[in-house]
């Protein structure tokens, strides 16, 4: 009989055996092993120590963890009918299974003996944090609760967790079903050529004439910018922000979905003692209490609200100087700020999207990381889930090249660049296999690097896309070029790690509010000119991209950054007053709300059928809830982090000062969750973080 391919944990994920058939038996077989192993740690004879006890435990829950993660991965990135029937078959199993663990008190007296035993002090630090951390994730999880009690608890975490997954399934579902194809040339005036040729492509894939368009961002978001025909990105913008709502299907509609989850997470933070669900988020985290959180954001609206309303009343005087609109509606904001910068800064994110082939854009960014971290990235080879990604390696320059057997990776990474149907939005970073350390070896950590960009039109069909006879390159936004460095420093965090204990190992334990740092940290590198001159070639020519041109992008670069930082402060605060002091019960919904909350910090107010609630993915149905003040947070953190690479740009290295980003590597990257995120921080600067740097980066300092 053939082994499962889920099952075999020797090497990478064998992506071409596996098959939906696969889910079901793995996980079956993968709990039973894990209980049977639990009953016997759990045995009065079984040590407290962390040979005996801790590291079977670790590694039991790793094998779950990497096969669970496969199924959670494909069912992410070519969600199928049957991966997306077999993940949910499954989902309740495997949360049951955590939820067992997290409430198993034999367990917790066990991990409450070896803290309070002699041996303790002898466990390294970062042996000693995994285990604080477990006694409070046992008492998160229910572990001190009477019995009928936790059984509750177990119903809730069960339900949250399908819950959470349909959410995304509906968002999805709704986002695919939508489509319209255009027939006369003057109903796609102005939309770049590149997005027309894939319109083109897409209607002829359908047996249809003219242009076809979706709601999948490389659609939606350049149609938003440059079509010139109103009713167009009217109808668009409309069918986008009513996605999975009361406008469309009913069995796609995410309104019960949320309310029944703020219902469940309010419910269980009262079982466990905590006023409501934002008190339980933040034990984790390194804000203390959600007054605190709530504070940080309107001292920042404060500071950002001048500068938004500057910024929207700029907007609404182009709009109605040259476009002839008394007052742009929402979906004239994305077409009428691109028509504001062109005549301000006199250039395009388009004239600029033909100096980013995506090789370049790879180019440089490898070379970021290369010259500050001191590694080399190199191409490999993988069994992988689609034709278009790519796998690459991380290796120590001064060890064996590549192809010698000698030569361990630090790390490998899959890329999966291109937007599909099967595949959910947005952009996100997780691992594969972890690092950790067997025996005498270092197991090298593995990552996923997944973005939803254009695949090259001319390619589309092809069974390689960036092989395609003739194909032109992928072209990225700068837009697209900085999500690419903020997952791949994600990414860089998981794979950097020196940490050899899983618990704590990369972003393992890291704290959810901090764990941002090193990917906006990555962001900045985008606005340096001895970084983009390296990474650029234009689709054409092969020029770089010119000095005058980017120095247009640098004066333009805070356009708008005070409406941008109020519209993340709205969606902050909403998140943290949902979770804090808002009644799920109550007779106000979450929609008034968030309009509440826009009547005091938003500067432009969207039309009343606007439903963002239902596809905030973020705190609905990713870990992000009574979190999502953590992307403000942590760039508090990141652009002061940075400020020390400009302080010591003065040598012939520049920004890229490899010192400077040894000691980042050291403090930040390689300790992962092994101490706290803000010990970390001081151990690299210095000192305490200070929002002075965030505030310069984003323009929001007066000029006297």
């Amino acid at each position: 009989m053939l082994m499962n391919p889920l099952l075999d944990f020797s090497g990478l994920p064998r992506f071409s055996a596996i098959t939906p058939e696969h889910v079901t038996p793995a996980v079956d077989a993968l709990l039973e092993e894990n209980r049977a192993l639990i009953a016997r740690l759990t045995e009065p004879a079984t040590k407290a120590t962390w040979e005996d006890f801790v590291q079977p435990l670790e590694d039991a829950n790793e094998r779950l963890g990497r096969a669970w993660g496969v199924v959670g991965h494909l069912h992410g990135v070519d969600d199928s009918p049957a991966i997306r029937e077999a993940y949910n078959a499954n989902l309740p199993e495997v949360t049951q299974y955590y939820t067992e663990l997290a409430q198993n008190l034999a367990l917790y007296d066990k991990f409450k003996a070896l803290a309070a035993s002699p041996r303790f002090a002898d466990l390294t630090a970062a042996q000693r944090r995994i285990v604080a951390n477990e006694l409070r994730d046992f008492r998160l999880g229910g572990a001190e609760l009477p019995s009928e009690q936790k059984q509750r608890f177990g119903e809730i975490q069960q339900e949250l967790s399908a819950l959470s997954a349909k959410f995304s399934e509906n968002l999805l579902d709704a986002t695919n079903a939508y489509t319209i194809v255009l027939e006369r040339e003057g109903e796609v005036a102005g939309i770049p050529p590149d997005v027309l040729q894939a319109a083109r492509e897409a209607a002829e894939k359908d047996g249809k004439a003219g242009w076809r368009f979706t709601l999948h961002a490389p659609s939606y978001v350049p149609v938003m910018q440059y079509a010139g025909y109103r009713p167009l990105r009217e109808q668009l913008y409309r069918a986008h922000v009513t996605r999975a709502s009361e406008f469309g299907r009913p069995e796609w509609d995410n309104t019960p979905l949320i309310a029944r989850e703020l219902k469940l997470r309010r419910e269980a933070a009262r079982l466990l003692g905590y006023a409501d669900y934002a008190e339980v988020s933040l034990v984790p985290k390194m804000a203390q209490s959600p007054a605190e959180v709530l504070a940080f954001l309107e001292d920042l609206a404060q500071k950002a609200l001048p500068f938004a309303r500057r910024d929207w009343a700029e907007l609404c005087a182009f709009a109605k100087s040259d476009l002839g609109l008394e007052a742009p509606e929402a979906w004239d904001i994305a077409f009428a700020s691109e028509g504001l910068r062109q005549k301000r800064y006199a250039f395009s994110d388009q004239e600029v999207k033909q100096y980013f082939p995506e090789h370049k854009v790879l180019e440089g960014m490898f070379r970021v990381v290369e010259t500050i971290y001191g590694i080399r990235i190199e191409p490999d080879s993988a069994e992988t889930w689609n034709p278009d990604v790519r796998f690459f390696r991380i290796v120590d320059p001064a060890g064996p090249r590549n192809g010698d057997e000698r030569a361990v990776p630090l790390g490998r990474f899959y890329l999966d660049p291109y937007a599909r149907e099967t595949k959910r939005g947005g952009a996100w970073m997780d691992e594969a296999i972890s690092r950790r350390r067997r025996g005498d070896a270092v197991q090298a950590p593995v990552a996923y690097l997944v973005c939803n960009f254009s695949r090259p039109p001319s390619a589309r069909d092809a069974e390689d896309a960036t092989a395609a006879p003739g194909a032109k390159p992928a072209l990225l936004t700068h837009d697209e070029v900085i999500t690419l460095f903020h997952e791949f420093g994600h990414g860089l965090h998981h794979l950097l790690s020196r940490v050899d204990y899983l618990g704590v190992s990369g972003i393992h334990g890291v704290e959810w509010d901090a764990v941002e740092l090193p990917s906006q940290f990555m962001e900045n590198f985008c606005w340096e000119w001895d970084v983009l001159r390296h990474m650029t070639a234009h689709v054409d020519t092969g020029e770089p991209l010119p000095r005058a041109l980017f120095d247009k992008m640098v004066a333009a670069k805070n356009f708008q950054s005070g409406m941008q930082t109020v519209r993340q402060l709205e969606f902050s605060l909403f998140d943290m007053h949902l979770h804090h002091d808002f009644d799920p019960d109550g007779a106000k919904t979450p929609l008034e709300l968030l309009e509440e909350i826009r009547s005091r910090v938003a500067v432009a107010i969207p039309p009343a059928y606007n439903r963002f609630p239902n596809n905030f993915s973020h705190i609905f149905a990713g870990g992000y809830c009574a979190g999502y003040y953590s992307y403000k947070w942590a760039e508090v953190l990141s652009a002061d982090a940075f400020s020390l690479f400009e302080e010591n740009a003065g040598g012939a290295q520049g920004v890229l000062d490899s010192r400077t980003g040894a000691r980042f590597r050291d403090e930040v990257l390689a300790v992962g969750g092994s101490r706290p995120a803000i010990e970390s921080f001081r151990a690299f600067r210095g000192r305490e973080p200070r929002v002075d740097a965030l505030l310069r980066h984003n323009g929001m300092v007066e000029v006297r």
